[in-house]
C-alpha cells in the first residue's frame, strides 16, 4: 500500500510541476479577430482607485459618445475610433482610422497619455483628491472598464487589463 501512495503522490507532484510550467490560458476573446488583431502584447494595471459608486453601463457608453461627439463637434478626425464593448460595456476597444498610427507600443501609450488630458476635464475625476496624479487608465477604472485594447486596425494590437 505505501508504493502505491507514493506513487500517486509523485505522479500528483510532476503534474503540478507540469501545470505551473505551461503558460496561463488565456480567457477568450471575442472581440480580437473582428475589431482587432489577436493582441501581441499584454499588460495588467493595477489603479488604487475605486470604481465609483455610480459607474455603470450607461456612464461607459455615455463617455464613448461623449468623445465622438466632441470630434463632431470640432470638426476633427481624431484618427481612431473608440468602442465600448462586452455585456456590460466593461471593455474598451481603441482602433486608429489609418496607416501608420498607433503601430507601435510606444505610440499606443502615449495615445493613452495624451487622453489623460481628456479625463482630467471631467467630473469625475476632478471630484477625486489629486486629479493631476492619475491617468487615463485610473480614468477607465473610476468608470468601470476592466479592460483596454488599442490598435492600429490592421497588425498590432496591445491590451491592458485594469484592476
Amino acid at each position: 500500500m505505501a508504493y502505491f501512495q507514493k506513487l500517486a503522490f509523485a505522479l500528483a507532484v510532476s503534474t503540478a510541476m507540469l501545470l505551473a510550467s505551461l503558460p496561463a490560458a488565456r480567457a477568450f476573446d471575442a472581440h480580437a479577430g473582428y475589431y482587432y488583431p489577436e493582441p501581441q502584447t499584454r499588460e495588467v494595471y493595477i489603479s488604487e482607485l475605486p470604481v465609483s459608486r455610480d459607474a455603470r453601463k450607461r456612464s461607459r457608453a455615455a463617455f464613448v459618445i461623449g468623445l465622438a461627439s466632441q470630434h463632431t463637434k470640432q470638426n476633427h478626425s481624431a484618427g481612431y475610433h473608440l468602442f465600448a464593448k462586452g455585456g456590460e460595456l466593461e471593455k474598451l476597444i481603441i482602433v486608429a482610422t489609418g496607416d501608420g498610427q498607433y503601430d507601435t507600443l510606444y505610440r499606443m501609450r502615449a495615445l493613452l497619455a495624451s487622453l489623460t488630458s481628456l479625463a482630467r476635464s471631467t467630473e469625475l475625476f476632478a471630484r477625486s483628491n489629486h486629479p493631476h496624479e492619475l491617468n487615463f487608465l485610473d480614468f477607465c477604472k473610476l468608470i468601470g472598464f476592466k479592460q483596454v485594447t488599442v490598435s492600429n486596425g490592421k497588425d498590432v494590437a496591445h491590451q491592458i487589463k485594469i484592476q
